[in-house]
């Protein structure tokens, strides 16, 4: 009766690889754990270790001692691991969002899709006249929160949205909940994610907010258009095969809703993971419960905010137990992640790192998994565990 969970700690990099090229030299566990141990990171009171000893009895510290040959400072190395632990390269050619959960899912995207810093204004006009709009602001590079502050008001009078672009190829539209509409906003990210696909974009997002000048507030209300995988994924043979694929967050939007059951909206780190601990403790045999914990990733990597970074992984692995206290006896857990993004590094932009592998359930045995050349060996794994079609990428490790 066996069941499988990923938690996704979204941009958790435990290293660059060795095509990392520019991004050479990135580590988003290790600096974030540096730069606790920093007088200045703790009002310039001496510092103190990052504590994540739930983690750390999984084999994160082990992990990262694979990927980099260095062990994590401050986390403990003489305890006692309990669970199978390693490494993943990606072997997709980008760091982003979609190539890294769709390779863990056994499909590696060997293209690269088109980044903008402004997108051409053929693309804009097109909107315009599709979505019946009096125009649009912004059509830059920049970051969510500054770009919705510096136009949100003239947003307010002119009923224009917000484009911007961000490190991803991902075009995302802003627009006020009350003064422009929700389902308004979703009805032209539709429009423009058919557009976007002539221009090699991965992603259009909706990125709904509240408030007033000077106090806008980002909600809920996200939404992710992906492109559809360009073959069947993990979670397409699950459901194939006539098996539960719960997805939490923005899983469903990342693989365009395919091989999903059940789609759970939760927001923010601690409501997601709530979601996540519930429906592991119902969810069935032969089933996947999916969740993306997105603020690792939105909130601290690329706002280069280290410290809440590290405190948000303090807090993860604080509410961990609530999890594995769960599981049952044929389960398999995998914690992960999809890419790298080093609070600590130049810029804003992900980081092409190794990511983590923490394979744990009542019947699995401490083990190094040692280094993987590719994130689809976890959908493999899981693959082979729920007893479903092997992927066409991966090797199962366990």
């Amino acid at each position: 009766m066996a069941r499988a969970f990923i938690i996704l700690l979204d941009s958790l990099g435990i290293g660059s690889t060795a095509d990392a090229g520019v991004d050479s030299g990135a580590d988003t566990l290790r600096h974030v754990a540096e730069y606790l141990l920093l007088p200045e990171s703790n009002d310039n009171i001496p510092g103190r270790a990052l504590h994540l000893p739930n983690l750390t009895k999984l084999g994160l510290n082990a992990a990262a001692t694979l990927s980099g040959g260095l062990a994590i400072p401050g986390l403990a190395t003489t305890v006692a691991i309990t669970g199978a632990y390693g490494c993943a390269a990606p072997l997709s050619y980008g760091q982003d969002t979609i190539s890294g959960h769709w390779e863990l899912a056994g499909v590696p995207v060997f293209k690269r899709w088109q980044h903008y810093t402004s997108f051409p204004p053929e693309l804009l006009d097109s909107l315009i006249t599709r979505a019946s709009l009096p125009g649009i602001l912004g059509n830059k590079a920049a970051s969510g929160t500054a770009i919705i502050n510096e136009f949100g008001l003239l947003h307010q009078n002119t009923a224009k949205p917000i484009i911007y672009t961000s490190a991803d190829s991902v075009l995302q539209i802003a627009a006020h909940e009350s003064s422009f509409g929700l389902e308004k906003l979703y009805a032209v990210c539709e429009v423009a994610r058919e557009i976007a696909n002539t221009y090699n974009i991965a992603r259009v997002i909706a990125r709904p907010f509240v408030g007033d000048q000077g106090a806008y507030v980002r909600t809920g209300g996200r939404r992710d258009y992906a492109l559809a995988p360009p073959a069947p994924t993990l979670l397409d043979h699950i459901v194939a095969a006539g098996k539960q694929v719960i997805a939490i967050g923005k899983i469903a939007d990342i693989y365009a809703h395919r091989g999903i059951s059940t789609s759970i909206t939760a927001y923010g780190n601690q409501e997601l993971f709530a979601s996540f601990v519930k429906a592991a403790a119902t969810s069935q045999a032969n089933s996947l419960v999916f969740v993306n914990l997105v603020d690792f990733d939105t909130l601290y990597g690329h706002r280069r905010d280290i410290k809440g970074y590290a405190l948000a992984l303090e807090q993860f692995d604080q509410l961990l137990p609530q999890f594995t206290a769960l599981l049952q006896p044929d389960d398999l857990a995998i914690i992960t992640a999809d890419h790298g993004c080093d609070p600590s590094w130049h810029g804003s932009d992900h980081t092409r790192e190794y990511v983590p592998i923490l394979a744990f359930g009542p019947k699995i045995r401490s083990q190094s998994l040692g280094k993987r050349s590719t994130f689809a060996d976890i959908g493999q794994t899981i693959a082979h565990h729920l007893a479903v079609a092997p992927l066409l990428y991966g090797q199962n490790f366990l």
